[in-house]
């Protein structure tokens, strides 16, 4: 195996064009060709729907997964079967994931005004929402929960689930069951940027959607970009990334567990280790060649240490936290004395884990938070997938005489200023009391 090559930094200025560097990693020349090839494969789902859905699976899954849907008996099987530990670590997860998530609902809002108008804005989900489920180089059930369990809470009335076919022609059976225990009951086997397309236009098996959610590869993301205006979409996700805030109190040991969870997701994947700790930033590679030993992801781990990884060494935490709100994480670890007060200084993170007794897995799966967060710097505007990106709200407006009476002539000035003829007149009409 290869050796690791993390670099180590102590110049701020050199730490933070690298950091640059690292959250644009998914720039290339290549991103038009890619988006002309997804802009073809969407074209065919329009035109041709599960013809181009079948074709495109053979092509690229090589089979031709007919039928589209997954029988809602195989997604009761795929539960039973579930080793026992397995089905409990499942309901644990959906527990608190719901519990959480029921916590996020947002109210109606009613107002009344000054002059007897009455203002309001009200919260309605949208009738249909996709769901997106990767497959590729692991089984993601931790997807199905955390992007169904939300859109349930918003009463979303029909959920639909699209996840690319396995080796064997189904989707592996932990994601079925998963599935299963959230109450998705369609199902369908399709991946990649065709999946997008059926749920952004709809085939005649698959229904068209009004929100897509949900990550995957350079090609879901790309398809997702390019369905947005035609439907809502949770966000466009870049590879995953970490970034771990010690001091001279962190275990090298599980700060290179952490910074490997992340790596081992995918090759493109970033794991960042800022220390205040001269010993710390020495100890750290040490650890994590004693655990790429006999890894199982190894290659992959290791491929995205060394084109992604890095340890900087700051004169103090302030420093830390700055680099890390340059870099906006998705995930920000937090393995210091005192994490508390470090954290109300962050203002740039997808999901923050304070202390040595949360690590980022815990979020993954079964904190109650979503996973679902803003990656490649995003965390500067955006946060976690939730209830509300399932809902929408509505304005209300209701005047009456008086109301309009008292802020008429203001509207009509504001108007005229614009040039608006018949916005000013249609205030005036009613004041005028004119047929």
């Amino acid at each position: 195996m290869p050796p690791l090559r993390m670099s180590c930094l102590r110049d701020g200025i050199q730490a933070a064009e690298r950091l640059d560097a690292i959250a644009a990693r998914t720039g290339s020349g290549r991103m038009r060709e890619e988006e002309e090839r997804v802009g073809a494969i969407l074209d065919q789902v329009r035109e041709r729907g599960d013809a181009a859905l079948l074709d495109f699976s053979e092509r690229f899954d090589g089979l031709r997964p007919d039928p589209l849907r997954v029988p809602a008996e195989r997604l009761a099987q795929a539960w039973e079967s579930c080793p026992a530990p397995l089905r409990q670590a499942l309901d644990l997860a959906h527990e608190r994931i719901l519990d959480f998530h029921r916590r996020q609902l947002p109210t109606d809002l009613a107002v009344s005004g000054p002059h007897g108008e009455r203002l309001g804005r009200r919260w309605r989900p949208v009738q249909r929402a996709g769901i997106y489920v990767p497959g590729g180089r692991a089984s993601y059930p931790s997807t199905v929960l955390m992007n169904a369990v939300p859109a349930r809470v918003a009463g979303v009335e029909r959920l639909v689930m699209v996840t690319p076919p396995g080796p064997g022609g189904e989707p592996e059976a932990t994601v079925l069951a998963a599935a299963h225990r959230a109450g998705v009951e369609e199902v369908y086997r399709v991946g990649g940027a065709q999946a997008i397309g059926a749920l952004a236009y709809g085939t005649a098996t698959i229904p068209a959607v009004d929100v897509i959610t949900g990550p995957g590869n350079l090609y879901v993301t790309l398809a997702k970009k390019a369905v947005y205006g035609r439907v809502g979409i949770d966000a466009l996700a870049g590879p995953s990334e970490v970034l771990v805030i010690a001091d001279h109190t962190a275990r090298p040991a599980q700060v290179a567990a952490d910074l490997m969870a992340q790596a081992e997701h995918d090759p493109l994947a970033a794991a960042i280790l800022i220390t205040t700790s001269e010993a710390l930033a020495a100890a750290v590679p040490a650890a994590i060649e004693g655990q790429l030993d006999r890894h199982p992801r190894a290659a992959i781990t290791l491929q995205a240490l060394n084109d992604w990884g890095l340890i900087v060494v700051c004169g103090d935490l302030e420093e830390a936290a700055a680099l890390s709100d340059r870099f906006a994480p998705e995930h920000l670890e937090l393995l210091v004395e005192h994490p508390e007060p470090l954290a109300e200084r962050i203002r740039n993170a997808g999901a923050i884990f304070l202390g040595p007794w949360s690590p980022e897995a815990v979020g993954d799966y079964l904190a109650g938070p979503n996973h679902t967060l803003p990656t490649s710097g995003t965390a500067r505007f955006a946060g976690a997938l939730g209830v509300e990106t399932f809902l929408r709200h509505t304005s209300l407006i209701q005047f009456n005489r008086a109301a309009l009476e008292a802020t008429g002539p203001a509207v009509v000035a504001l108007a005229e200023s614009e040039g608006l003829h018949s916005h000013a007149d249609s205030v005036r009409q009613r004041l005028s009391g004119a047929d």
